[in-house]
């Protein structure tokens, strides 16, 4: 058997990594000269690296890792089923009791009528599986033309080819032929960026409205959907003003068309509830879920859809499927993260004791010189730099050199904290204490320290003109 020990120099762990393994969302040959940072183990909210460093997981891996690492339970689950039943398929009439286990148990979470759970691998897979199930159901419905969805720019679906389509940003839709047909953007809720001299509360219901704008556009017998993410997590923690959500779903429910709401981050307590929903209030028809489902210990995620529109989808048979989907392994591991989430009380501790905590810290950071405005809902958060925080200015450096400059910083003061252009964003373990708050702080001040200083000295620190 060949086997890759953790004891290996970082060096040699590098070159293997280089020689052989392709990055997502990475300028590969960048990083080879460079060198990976090796991750060999972690443990609550702590990473450890291949040289011994223990670094403070702000991101909780990618937003996933919501009751921390290492909970031997979920281990144990996981090797339970293994050897009862590694895996089994839910094609040909067939299910398994972790499937029908996990289906019924995010039933009962979810809100409203979404009771309907179609199991997929990814979240790029379950948005992918939207795009399919709100299609047929309007054709089943006799309105086949209704076939358009519209989402936001900057929002982010996933990186598969529909997903990606679904999501907003320019970056990915500059390759690989996509968005595919159908797909139609509008402007994001970013009040900061884009809000002007309008208050966030005009500037809100302005840019819920383009919704509408765009139906009447595009014709309500075409628009089949909309989908957002109740607050934009890859897009940079953009937080909607209070007027947009409620506008959003007037005009859903005005015309007729079906509310994605994409939980794949802001499920299982990230806001503090259960779902982003019912954080902004809002009634989807279908929402999609991934990531806090088994807080990234095993790969798997769902569409979880309302009773209407799962019975006009049974009335036919659905050509859609993954091999993976409802796999035994992974639905046995999200049943034991929920349990662990339900029992230990993780979300009611975000919503009425850590989360208010880190609100009054993070929110603190922004008597700093470059920060303009901190936003933070529940365990998601994120700050703008700027030159000049009385203009909302950007820089007049390419936007991101100084975001990429303070996650440097970051990482260098053991704290993952990421750069979206230049906002900062962080998403720590639910199970975060307050002390380990107080630290994350620490080093994230300690970073935008660092971060002045360079830019300061390197000249970067001037408004666009």
């Amino acid at each position: 058997m060949t086997a890759i020990t953790n004891h290996m120099p970082t060096e040699e762990l590098q070159a293997l990594d280089a020689a052989h393994h392709m990055h997502p969302f990475t300028a590969n040959g960048e990083l080879a000269d460079k060198g990976v940072r090796v991750i060999t183990r972690a443990k609550g909210v702590y990473l450890t690296d291949s040289e011994g460093c223990e670094i403070l997981d702000g991101m909780a891996g990618l937003w996933c890792v919501n009751i921390g690492y290492g909970r031997d339970e979920l281990a144990d689950i996981a090797a339970r089923q293994m050897r009862e039943l590694p895996y089994y398929n839910t094609f040909f009439q067939t299910t398994h009791v972790p499937a029908i286990a996990l289906a019924d148990k995010i039933a009962e979470l979810t809100p409203g009528d979404l009771n309907h759970v179609f199991f997929a691998g990814s979240g790029s897979e379950a948005n992918d599986t939207n795009i399919r199930m709100v299609r047929h159901y309007w054709a089943l419905k006799g309105k086949p033309d209704k076939s358009i969805f519209i989402s936001r720019k900057n929002a982010y679906h996933g990186s598969s080819v529909g997903s990606g389509s679904l999501g907003g940003m320019s970056a990915m839709h500059a390759q690989g032929g996509i968005p595919i047909p159908d797909i139609h953007h509008i402007e994001q809720p970013h009040w900061w960026a884009e809000g002007g001299e309008s208050s966030p509360e005009d500037f809100g219901l302005t840019r819920a409205r383009a919704l509408e704008d765009a139906i009447l556009e595009l014709g309500e017998d075409r628009v089949a959907a909309f989908i957002a993410e109740p607050v934009q997590g890859a897009g940079g923690v953009i937080v909607p003003p209070e007027t947009y959500w409620p506008e959003i779903q007037r005009i859903c429910d005005k015309y007729e068309i079906l509310l994605i709401a994409d939980e794949v981050i802001c499920g299982f307590g990230r806001t503090g509830n259960w779902f982003g929903s019912e954080t902004m209030g809002i009634r989807p028809d279908i929402i999609t879920i991934a990531k806090g489902l088994s807080s990234g210990y095993a790969p798997i995620a769902a569409s979880v859809v309302s009773e209407e529109i799962a019975g006009v989808i049974a009335s036919d048979e659905f050509n859609h499927g993954y091999t993976y989907s409802g796999h035994p392994v992974a639905a046995a591991v999200a049943l034991e993260n929920i349990r662990i989430l339900e029992e230990e009380q993780i979300v009611d501790q975000v919503r009425v004791d850590t989360g208010p905590y880190l609100k009054e810290k993070w929110e603190s950071l922004v008597d700093h010189p470059l920060v303009g405005e901190a936003k933070i809902v529940g365990m998601m958060a994120s700050i703008a730099l700027t030159p000049d925080k009385k203009t909302r200015a950007k820089f007049a450096a390419d936007e991101g050199t100084v975001g990429l400059i303070c996650r440097e910083k970051s990482f260098a003061n053991n704290l993952i904290m990421r750069h979206v252009g230049d906002r900062m964003v962080i998403s720590p373990p639910l199970v975060i204490s307050r002390s380990e708050i107080d630290l994350m702080i620490k080093r994230a001040r300690l970073a935008l320290d660092d971060c002045l200083e360079q830019i300061t000295g390197d000249g970067l620190m001037v408004s666009a003109s």
